[in-house]
């Protein structure tokens, strides 16, 4: 069964309660997932931290935290305008949240003997996060414009006619949003994890057949292997930088409607 579960490319992303046992809907049932969101929040807090000490000449640390503030202001700033400030905490937030649970669910941490877990893999988590800004949008939406919100889905000086047939597909676009939100970072993690997996496993294949031809297959495997993983990284960066974009984006929406 130990075989089977690593050659399983799913198996990573199984939810398991820490210590054993099954698992079960509690509150109080602490897993795998549980450990990798502290140790997200862990990196966070640190990483944060270094850019508060306010030193008269920065350091390197303290311009790193101070660029990525800066860039996802500027995110807000160029989107939403002058509200943008308004909804920093939130876009940052959801920014280095995606940025870090991406990059450290791509660390090779399993030469430790520790299987690393990105939470960004569970659409429960991503899903869970787009609900979030798109609640955000409803509330600022109705709350700056009341039911004039729903001018957002007719488009201005439209004829009555192609009103009657675009606000219904602009409503439904706008419902997808969130489905749409949540589900491109987790896709793309995904995906990535299940590729590094199934290579892997044929590098070790190769390896243990003992053939010089295996021995061939394995290294070209370990090659694209490298290559994967770099491009995770990419792609972790991407696309947190989207989800912040695209947030930035149905906010002002909701600001300044058409």
């Amino acid at each position: 069964m130990a075989e089977a579960a690593k050659i399983d490319p799913m198996y990573q992303f199984e939810i398991k309660p820490l210590g054993g046992g099954e698992l079960v809907a509690s509150p109080f049932l602490f897993t795998n997932s549980s450990l990798w969101m502290l140790i997200v929040l862990a990196a966070i807090l640190v990483f944060m931290w270094g850019g508060t000490r306010r030193e008269l000449v920065p350091g390197r640390w303290q311009v790193a935290v101070e660029y990525l503030t800066g860039f996802v202001d500027n995110i807000t700033r160029s989107n939403i305008g002058a509200d943008g400030r308004k909804y920093l905490p939130w876009v940052f937030t959801a920014f280095v949240f995606i940025l870090f649970a991406n990059w450290l669910g791509a660390m090779p941490v399993a030469i430790l003997g520790s299987h690393p877990f990105s939470v960004t893999s569970q659409f429960s988590i991503t899903g869970a996060m787009a609900l979030i800004s798109f609640g955000i949008v409803l509330i600022v939406g109705f709350w700056k414009h009341g039911l004039h919100f729903f001018s957002l889905f007719v488009p201005k000086d439209t004829p009555f006619v192609l009103k009657l047939l675009i606000a219904p597909i602009e409503f439904i676009s706008f419902l997808v949003r969130p489905f749409s939100l949540g589900l491109r970072p987790f896709v793309a993690i995904f995906a990535g994890h299940i590729l590094l997996d199934v290579f892997g496993n044929f590098v070790v294949q190769g390896l243990n057949s003992g053939s010089v031809l295996g021995w061939g297959i394995s290294a070209v495997c370990f090659v694209f292997i490298i290559g994967v993983n770099t491009l995770e990284l990419l792609v972790g960066g991407i696309q947190a930088y989207v989800f912040a974009l695209l947030t930035a984006l149905y906010i002002n929406d909701a600001v300044n409607l058409h």
